[in-house]
């Protein structure tokens, strides 16, 4: 069902499994199954998540998955009752995300556009796409090679939940682009032909999120910043901010996002809030006092 009605990527597949495997096991030593577990097994389920020392957010996301199934189940008649419809996740705070200043990514960029040949030129248009857009590492190195190919002011990118959404591409990122389409070939080999906008000679086709980390905590050090400091998540946390802080409609920050729901991109008011206290700061006569 979440695959094929949802369209949920692969990785969230594979934690969803990876979390009822858990409850499976664990229900086992209760001598209780999915099919006959009552609420209290849940219950008991949720407190050993938190006894084995699993954050509350973990804990949380377990019974997501956890209520997801007893929901599908119940609704497909193999249960008469929903037992996890009453459960309380682990109450959690939403932590501020972590972003980079406009001047660190500012060296970020001058660092790539300082390392020469291919590389380089493919690094430098991996950060300017990441920054510009505010793309998932998953879906940038998605990117079909003809929709950017074509150069066009605007990207349609497949998100989450195969839902599609436009979003526009700045002329830095679109000039770092084309001039790393100049030495794409490089990538791709001789005689070869890729469909993906960033090819690699590896089993998937295309550059990994895992390389793609990587490259960007080199390019971190090479910078003057700290690796752990960096990643293309970050990137995209300081897309929004930045966007923010310049004064960005939250509802369009949300689009171009692709979030679903607005309470997802409100955790970045933060920044907008701190510049409602410069605001003040600059430019109340009483501030000034």
């Amino acid at each position: 069902m979440l695959a094929a009605e949802r369209g949920a990527a692969v990785n969230t597949l594979e934690a969803y499994r990876r979390d009822l495997v858990d409850l499976v096991a664990f229900l086992g030593g209760r001598q209780a199954r999915v099919a006959d577990a009552a609420r209290d097994d849940l219950r008991a389920y949720l407190a050993e998540l938190l006894a084995r020392g699993l954050s509350p957010a973990t804990a949380a996301r377990r019974l997501s998955a956890i209520k997801q199934l007893f929901r599908f189940l119940h609704a497909e008649g193999v249960r008469g009752d929903d037992p996890a419809a009453l459960l309380d996740a682990p109450r959690r705070r939403r932590p501020l995300p972590k972003v980079l200043a406009e001047d660190e990514v500012d060296r970020l960029l001058a660092a790539a556009r300082a390392m020469e040949g291919p590389e380089g030129a493919r690094l430098t248009a991996l950060l300017e796409l990441l920054y510009a857009t505010g793309l998932r590492v998953s879906e940038l190195i998605a990117l079909p090679w003809p929709l950017l190919a074509q150069g066009g002011d605007c990207l349609i990118v497949r998100g989450k939940g195969n839902k599609e959404r436009l979003v526009p591409l700045g002329q830095a990122a679109k000039t770092a682009f084309a001039e790393y389409a100049a030495t794409r070939d490089y990538f791709v080999g001789e005689g070869r032909k890729s469909p993906w906008a960033f090819p690699s000679r590896g089993d998937s086709g295309h550059l990994t999120r895992q390389r793609v980390g990587q490259l960007l905590k080199d390019l971190a050090i090479a910078a003057g910043i700290a690796p752990a400091r960096v990643s293309p998540h970050v990137l995209r946390h300081a897309f929004a901010s930045h966007l923010l802080a310049h004064g960005a409609d939250l509802r369009a920050v949300q689009a171009m996002l692709g979030h679903a729901d607005i309470s997802t991109t409100q955790i970045y008011t933060h920044v907008l809030a701190e510049r409602l206290r410069r605001l003040v700061g600059d430019h109340h006569p009483l501030a000034r006092q």
